[in-house]
C-alpha cells in the first residue's frame, strides 16, 4: 500500500505522490515564544515529529523545517513588561521550548529558522505584491504606514478553509479598519510604533517597522524550500487566517502553488471542552511532567489520530500509562531480551525492519493509512501479546522497532515498570529476600504480610521460576 495523506486542501485522502521523487520537502508552522509551551503545542509537535520519522523511515530524503516566530505583538509585550529585551526573551523561550519537546521526544528539524532572520526576504515578497497591485499602503486611520495585502483581488482566497469571501466576512469581528481598505486584508508590513522598542523595528522602503506574522512563513518556508514545495503543516486554528494568507502571499508573487498538500492536527479539549486560557483550563507541557512521566504523555497523544480532537484528562493519562506498561511488561517478559533490544549506540545504525512480517506489514499498513496511529498501536498490542505467550526475542525486538518508529519503548522496560515507586530498589530487595526466606521457613503468614505491606506502598511484586521481581502499581 502506497502512503495516503488526507490533504486539508482538497478535503480528501490522496495519494502521496512527491514533487521530485524520493524527496520530500515540509514545512511545519511551530511556536511564538513568549510564553512556556502548552500541551496543544505537544499534541501538534508530536503529531509531525511522527508524520517526519514516518516519511524517512519509508525511505524519503526529508527536509523538515520548523519556524520559530520570534518577533510579534506578544513578544514585544511581555519583554516590554518583563524589562528584558526581545532577544533575552526569545532566546529564554526557545531554550524551554526545546526542554520541553526533548523530554516528550521529539527530534529537532532539519532547521528551525527564526523570523527576524529572514526580514529582507519578507520585504522581497511584500515588494512583489506591491507591484502586482496585490497589496497597497494604508493612508488612513491607526494604521497608517502599514502594508496590507487586498484579499479580494487574490481569486483563490478561502479555497484552503472552503469559505467564500462574503462568509468570512460576515464572520469577522472587526470594528476599526485600522487603514485597511477590507476588515479581511491582512497586514504584511507594520509601521513603526513610538512606544515600541528600537529592536523591534526594520528599516524598509516603507519606512521603520516589523513583518507582519503571515508574511513570516511564506518567506521563510520559500528560502528554505523553494516557491513550491510538497507538504505545509500546522495546527488546525491556523487553517484560517494563517495558512489561508500564506496561500495568498505566496502564490500571489510567485504564481505557482504553495504547497501541494496541507496537513492540520487537531484540537486539545481539556475535560471534553476546548482549551483556552480566559476558561482557565489551561496547561503547560511542564505542568503535565510534574505528574506524568513524558513518554506517557507522549503515548496518550499517539494512540490517537493527529487530524482527530484530543480530550485531555487525568484520566486518560492514567489509562495511558497503565496501557503502555502492559507493552514495556511484554519486553520485560521476553527475558533475556533485555541487551539483544537495547538502543544501538548513537554512532550505529538501526536494525531494518523486516516489514514482509506480519505484524510489521499491518502496522505499515496503518501508517500509509494517512498516519492511522491509533491502528499502528493495536498492532503494537497484538504483537506484545504474541511476546507475551512465545517469550520470542525476535518478536521482542520488533515491538521495540517498531515503537521506536512512533518515538515510545526505547527505554528500559524495567525501569518504566519501576519509575514512580515510593521505595528505593535496595529497600524493596530487601523485602523480597525476607519474604523468601519467609516462604522456605514454611512460614507464609509474614510471606503473605511483606506481600501486602508492600501493595500498601504501592509494590506489586511477580513470582516466577526465576524468582521474584516488582514493580510500581498504577
Amino acid at each position: 500500500m502506497a502512503l495516503k495523506i488526507y490533504n486539508t486542501l482538497s478535503r480528501s485522502v490522496e495519494a502521496f505522490v512527491p514533487l521530485e521523487t524520493g524527496r520530500v520537502r515540509m514545512y511545519v508552522c511551530g511556536i511564538t515564544v513568549y510564553d512556556l509551551c502548552h500541551i496543544g503545542h505537544a499534541r501538534s509537535a508530536i503529531a509531525f515529529d511522527i508524520i517526519q520519522r514516518w516519511l524517512r523511515a519509508s525511505g524519503y530524503a526529508l527536509t523538515y523545517v520548523k519556524n520559530i516566530t520570534d518577533i510579534e505583538d506578544k513578544i514585544i509585550a511581555r519583554a516590554v513588561k518583563n524589562g528584558e529585551t526581545i532577544r533575552q526573551l526569545t532566546d529564554r523561550m526557545i531554550a524551554e521550548m526545546y526542554r520541553d519537546f526533548d523530554a516528550l521526544g521529539v527530534e529537532r528539524p532539519d532547521q528551525d529558522p527564526r523570523a527576524t532572520e529572514y526580514v529582507p526576504q519578507m520585504l522581497s515578497i511584500i515588494e512583489k505584491l506591491e507591484a502586482k497591485g496585490l497589496a497597497y499602503r494604508a493612508k488612513t486611520g491607526s494604521g497608517t504606514g502599514d502594508v496590507n495585502y487586498a484579499v479580494r483581488k487574490f481569486p483563490g482566497y478561502g479555497k484552503l478553509s472552503g469559505k467564500s469571501l462574503d462568509e468570512l466576512h460576515a464572520g469577522e469581528r472587526v470594528a476599526v479598519l485600522d487603514g485597511k481598505e477590507d476588515p479581511l486584508d491582512s497586514v504584511l508590513w507594520k509601521s513603526a510604533k513610538p512606544d515600541e522598542p528600537a529592536e523591534a523595528q526594520w528599516p524598509s522602503p516603507y519606512g521603520a517597522g516589523r513583518p507582519g506574522w503571515h508574511i513570516e512563513c511564506s518567506a521563510m518556508s520559500c528560502a528554505l524550500l523553494g516557491e513550491s514545495f510538497d507538504i505545509h503543516g500546522g495546527g488546525a486554528d491556523l487553517q484560517f487566517p494563517h495558512h489561508e494568507n500564506e496561500i495568498a502571499q505566496n502564490e500571489g508573487a510567485f504564481d505557482k502553488p504553495m504547497a501541494k498538500y496541507w496537513m492540520h492536527n487537531g484540537f486539545v479539549n481539556i475535560d471534553n471542552e476546548k482549551m483556552s486560557k480566559s476558561l482557565g483550563n489551561f496547561f503547560t507541557i511542564r505542568d503535565v511532567l510534574k505528574k506524568f512521566d513524558a513518554e506517557t504523555i507522549r503515548f496518550f497523544i499517539v494512540r490517537s489520530h493527529y487530524r482527530s480532537g484530543l480530550n485531555y484528562s487525568d484520566v486518560h493519562l492514567d489509562d495511558a500509562k497503565n496501557s503502555l506498561k502492559r507493552l514495556y511488561t511484554a519486553l520485560d517478559l521476553a527475558a533475556p531480551h533485555a541487551a539483544s533490544v537495547a538502543s544501538p549506540p548513537a554512532d550505529s545504525m538501526p536494525a531494518k525492519i523486516d516489514f514482509g512480517n506480519e505484524y510489521a506489514a499491518r502496522f505499515k499498513a496503518a501508517m500509509d493509512n494517512d498516519f492511522a496511529t491509533p491502528e499502528a498501536v493495536a498492532v503494537l498490542f497484538d504483537l506484545a501479546a504474541e511476546v507475551n505467550r512465545s517469550k520470542s526475542q525476535e518478536l521482542a525486538t520488533l515491538l521495540k522497532q517498531l515503537g521506536g518508529l512512533l518515538g515510545i519503548l526505547q527505554g528500559s522496560p524495567k525501569a518504566f515498570l519501576q519509575s514512580g515507586a515510593a521505595l528505593d530498589d535496595a529497600a524493596i530487595q530487601q523485602k523480597i529476600a525476607e519474604r523468601t526466606a519467609a516462604k522456605a521457613a514454611k512460614d507464609f503468614a509474614l510471606a503473605d504480610q511483606i506481600r501486602q505491606d508492600l501493595a500498601a506502598q504501592g509494590i506489586v511484586l511477580k513470582d516466577s521460576p526465576q524468582g521474584t521481581t516488582w514493580e510500581a502499581a498504577a
